[in-house]
């Protein structure tokens, strides 16, 4: 085993508190993982999970609101000055029959041990701050000098255990800026399949991981590289191959234009990177080469519908959802803007998502023809909107004119509304009053199918 002495920065004083608390209880501890890997890289973690050569029990008794729900697996979630810290044992497991937990875990006080059931090298680095050692078991510093991301033992059977490695090799390679190594990619290759087998929510997470942090546009070429993409997301698949306009599309292929926008969109914000993925799922089916150049007309609202298809079969957060659906289906529509009818443009311009709509607009433009005078004009627009006025209208109005408390209600006032917003022209009250009373009058009249 490798041992390197070598000076970190300094960890928060939660972590530091926390080894601590291992060392007086005779026991020994390291900053385990990610967390050293990226600081090791020059990055600056927030998240640090700890080892130890104590057993559950003691760490139960020692560290300060322990939550023992995973002891089975060596596992203590504790919070130290509101800092939430994950100290695991030191194991060694064996077989996974369910694909997700080890079917017998044994406690060890051998570093090297519990690094054989880690699962790559590069996540095998064990760091003690107190003395500055560096345990590495396995290699995994050499890796990361090298940039290479390498399964821990053999490829094939490591994926096999639990498939949700595959995602995870993913994303560290494209988050740490790693190569995969060969024989670990072609075992990738070969167990693409088996990542069906793992629960959507498991696969939604590390999709979201992986399409919200660094390198995220990389993230989603190894998908498909690997084959994954074929399992999970044949539809980013198709997009492989399926030219656009160079006009409008220097960058090239709908695959390659994905790529991009995924890595102008913010990084951590989950509903602008799965519209970066999914806004253009429609333009394979729409494909068709007209007189004038490639089109693809409707792929807006087929990529919406794809969009929310996908996310159900994810089982995404409903609000994630909506808000992915509705940037999909309005993406293209920023074009007619600077045309729309005033009252009509800032009915959008007021819609409380629409700086959404905007910061999306501007990773489609820079990941396409890079124009944006567009975004300048919504932009412009949108600063200098006017502060909401009181409603020409309310409820009690409709009410005052003898209709009954109910849904009718609300379909008066929007119908009204349209009428107004269609006239194009400033109303007052007044004229409001006079079309809520033809309303009305037709209401009493008979059906009306405005109000249905």
């Amino acid at each position: 085993m490798q041992v390197t002495r070598i000076e970190l920065p300094q960890m928060p004083q939660p972590v530091q508190d926390c080894l601590q608390r291992l060392r007086d209880a005779g026991g020994r501890g390291w900053v385990v993982g990610g967390a050293v890997r990226d600081l090791l890289q020059g990055g600056d973690p927030d998240d640090f999970d700890l080892a130890s050569d104590l057993p559950p029990v003691q760490l139960a008794k020692i560290l300060p609101n322990a939550e023992m729900r995973a002891a089975a697996l060596g596992t203590c979630r504790t919070t130290i000055d509101g800092h939430e810290l994950t100290v695991t044992t030191l194991r060694s497991e064996s077989t996974y029959s369910d694909q997700r937990h080890p079917d017998e875990v044994k406690f060890v006080t051998d570093v090297a041990v519990d690094a054989q059931r880690r699962d790559f090298t590069v996540n095998a680095l064990y760091y003690d701050p107190a003395t500055s050692e560096l345990l590495d078991p396995v290699n995994g510093h050499e890796d990361l000098q090298a940039s290479v991301l390498r399964v821990i033992g053999t490829p094939l059977r490591r994926f096999q255990e639990d498939p949700l490695r595959l995602l995870r090799l993913v994303r560290f390679a494209a988050s740490a800026n790693l190569q995969i190594a060969p024989e670990t990619a072609k075992a990738a290759l070969a167990c693409a399949g088996e990542v069906a087998s793992v629960a959507a929510e498991r696969v939604y997470a590390e999709l979201t991981n992986a399409f919200t942090g660094p390198g995220r546009g990389r993230a989603l070429g190894l998908l498909v590289d690997l084959g994954l993409a074929d399992v999970l997301l044949p539809e980013i698949s198709a997009m492989h191959g399926v030219e656009q306009p160079p006009l409008y599309h220097p960058e090239g292929d709908v695959l390659v234009h994905v790529k991009m926008v995924l890595d102008h969109v913010p990084a951590d914000h989950p509903v602008l990177a799965w519209s970066a993925v999914l806004h253009d799922v429609g333009k394979p089916p729409t494909f068709r080469v007209a007189e004038d150049r490639i089109r693809f007309d409707g792929h807006d609202t087929l990529s919406a519908k794809m969009a929310e298809e996908i996310l159900l079969r994810f089982k995404a957060p409903k609000a994630l959802r909506q808000r992915v659906v509705d940037i999909c289906l309005q993406h293209i529509r920023f074009a007619a803007l600077p045309q729309m009818r005033p009252v009509r443009a800032e009915r959008w311009l007021r819609d409380p998502d629409f700086p959404l709509h905007l910061a999306f607009h501007h990773a489609d433009c820079m990941a396409s023809h890079g124009k944006l005078e567009i975004h300048a004009f919504a932009e412009r627009a949108l600063r200098e909107l006017q502060p909401l006025t009181a409603p020409l209208l309310l409820g009690k109005d409709v009410l005052a004119m003898g209709v009954e408390p109910g849904r009718q209600v609300g379909q008066l006032l929007k119908l009204v509304q349209a009428q107004l917003d269609d006239a194009g022209v400033a109303a007052s009250r007044e004229q409001a009053l006079v079309l809520l009373r033809d309303a009305v009058d037709r209401l009493h009249q008979g059906p009306d199918d405005c109000t249905r």
